[in-house]
């Protein structure tokens, strides 16, 4: 057991070493002289597209946390594969909404339109801009930007297995996963509070409105007249793929609501409605619901720190031409 701890701990040493020697390299100002105007580029087209669809927002949020957490921050969820084996190929990522491909590739056109910046500027930059861009543009926190990520070469398949959070986790399996990366319990339900824009699919959660459990067709942490409406727009025969919004109060804004939903069992997910459920998180989630700046604190230190996972510094990677091609 002893010899078990200490491997433990010597695991925990080294990623966080690595974590550190790589992110380091990151800075606010990395473009300031190879691409001074990046961020006013970015965020012109990112507004763009987001006047023309809201569902920019949630779709590019969702893509940057589908990229952070399968193989670090380096844009290879963006690349695209001849034989469909691609990470956006698998089943996890199937779902992701093609308006956020759409915003990073809009982006880098706006990017490379500048003569000084064409090819200078890595799509997994240009999509953590966007990421805070349309999170502000939503009526969420404006925040800065760490920069000076390098493009992955690899994309497989294979490598999204077990690697992003279910709709059917508990606490200790959320906290494990996003422990794997560096985020705490604090972190990880500030970034669950990105759920407080966006949509999701009737078969990610049918079974807590329909059978749940021999003894309980409906999961009892669920608010029942929510259930219910719920069933009103998922009946059991229809397309599973229809789309209900994950914040039933306010899906279009990037609040705080989230929080105060759990609060009355109208949590979408067995993983939302359990960080209330469970007393380990719950004190955190009621903080969150009375104050909007605690959250807002709260979420801006987690996605800075989602952004710094596993990313590709100096002379990793590339910088590539199409971001859905390497060089």
């Amino acid at each position: 057991m002893e010899t078990k701890s200490f491997f433990i701990i010597l695991s925990s040493v080294v990623f966080s070493l690595i974590m550190t020697g790589a992110s380091a390299q990151l800075r606010e100002d990395f473009y300031r002289s190879t691409c001074p105007n990046v961020e006013s580029l970015v965020r012109s087209a990112v507004t763009k597209k987001f006047t023309q669809t809201f569902v920019t927002a949630p779709a590019t949020l969702r893509l940057f946390f589908h990229d952070c957490f399968v193989r670090g921050c380096d844009a290879s969820v963006l690349l695209s594969s001849p034989n469909n084996r691609a990470e956006k190929d698998h089943p996890e990522d199937i779902s992701l909404a093609g308006d956020g491909f759409d915003t990073v590739v809009k982006a880098k056109e706006a990017v490379d339109s500048d003569p000084q910046c064409r090819n200078k500027v890595s799509c997994a930059d240009i999509l953590a801009l966007a990421t805070r861009d349309v999170v502000s543009l939503a009526g969420g926190p404006f925040y800065k930007v760490e920069l000076g990520r390098r493009d992955g070469r690899i994309s497989t398949i294979a490598s999204v297995q077990h690697r992003l959070p279910q709709p059917d986790f508990n606490l200790d399996q959320l906290n494990r996963m996003f422990s794997s990366h560096g985020l705490d319990q604090t972190d990880m339900i500030a970034l669950s509070g990105a759920h407080t824009i966006g949509f999701s699919h009737c078969s990610r959660f049918s079974k807590r409105i329909y059978n749940f459990s021999p003894r309980n067709r409906i999961d009892p942490t669920l608010n029942f007249n929510y259930a219910m409406q719920l069933r009103g727009m998922c009946p059991v025969r229809v397309d599973p793929r229809i789309a209900i919004d994950m914040d039933p109060t306010t899906p279009r804004i990037f609040d705080n609501a989230y929080y105060k939903n759990l609060q009355q069992g109208k949590g979408l997910f067995t993983s939302d409605q359990i960080l209330f459920s469970d007393g380990r998180s719950r004190d955190t989630v009621v903080r969150f619901a009375s104050n909007k700046e605690a959250f807002n604190r709260a979420f801006i230190s987690a996605i800075t720190k989602l952004g710094r996972v596993g990313v590709k510094t100096g002379n990793q990677g590339e910088i590539r031409r199409d971001c859905a091609l390497v060089n």
